[in-house]
């Protein structure tokens, strides 16, 4: 930081295990990626070449280097995954992986009906030689899955080798843990929050309240994914109570509330 302030939440530093935010690259162009990383390389864990962007994103190759010189791990979009084994093409997607230098992947059934035996051998097999993501939770909206369900996934697929399970929510913010209107599911995070440990779980929450929602609940150190690239520095500030919406959140209680009370109207 540029200067200090009292009563500010400890981050953790990279490489982090908790407090992560990913990055989701639509389609950057190196320009960009480089002006991303000017302004908050540091503030950044994880880019994820979003769903399939990869197949169409000109000079992939070296944008991927440019984030691995500045500290930054990425993987391709779990889309892109389930677009490869729809089509009976894993072996072509492990190649893909090695030649761009990846030591990073995720596994996803988002889109197609994948049985969980399944998922998990992906996991595992991928597991041996990367570090494995895996989303839970579907794309499509209306279906829904029990709290009970998304725990034994969850719990399933981290046993299997993942490192961290995604939450889905899409780049919507309005599907998997959200509400079609984008308010979170509060019963369901509870319930998985009960038996799955938050370092364990990337809350997918491209929308300004739900990070805030998320930080609320569980604190500075919350990992955090969809995050857009001009986005970052302002999650920044929610994750340090530097921003109005939690601005209350780190200072002392009789601090927070003297501030907190209603001026009298100087005109009285």
């Amino acid at each position: 930081m540029n200067f200090k302030l009292s009563h500010i939440p400890a981050r953790t530093t990279k490489p982090r295990e908790d407090g992560v935010t990913m990055v989701m690259d639509k389609g950057l162009s190196l320009r960009q990626a480089e002006d991303l990383i000017s302004v908050s390389g540091d503030l950044v864990d994880l880019v994820k070449i979003g769903f399939g962007t990869s197949v169409v994103t000109p000079r992939l190759t070296d944008k991927v280097k440019l984030y691995h010189n500045a500290g930054i791990r990425v993987y391709l979009g779990g889309t892109l995954f389930e677009a490869f084994v729809a089509r009976g093409q894993f072996k072509d997607y492990r190649k893909l992986v090695d030649q761009l230098g990846l030591d990073m992947v995720e596994v996803s059934d988002g889109s197609i009906n994948m049985p969980t035996k399944e998922k998990c051998k992906y996991i595992t097999d991928l597991a041996k030689h990367f570090t494995v993501l895996s989303e839970v939770g579907s794309k499509e909206s209306g279906i829904l899955i029990s709290p009970s369900k998304w725990v034994s996934m969850m719990r399933t697929e981290l046993d299997a080798g993942s490192w961290k399970v995604i939450a889905e929510a899409r780049e919507s913010g309005t599907v998997g843990i959200y509400r079609p209107n984008g308010h979170a599911h509060t019963t369901l995070v509870n319930r998985i929050l009960a038996k799955v440990a938050s370092k364990d779980i990337l809350w997918e929450a491209p929308q300004k309240p739900q990070q805030v929602w998320f930080i609320k609940q569980l604190g500075a150190n919350v990992n955090l994914g969809n995050i857009a690239p001009e986005e970052v520095i302002p999650l920044e500030t929610l994750r340090l109570g530097l921003r109005g919406d939690t601005f209350f959140q780190y200072l002392p209680e009789e601090v927070a509330d003297k501030l907190r009370q209603v001026k009298p109207d100087a005109t009285n």
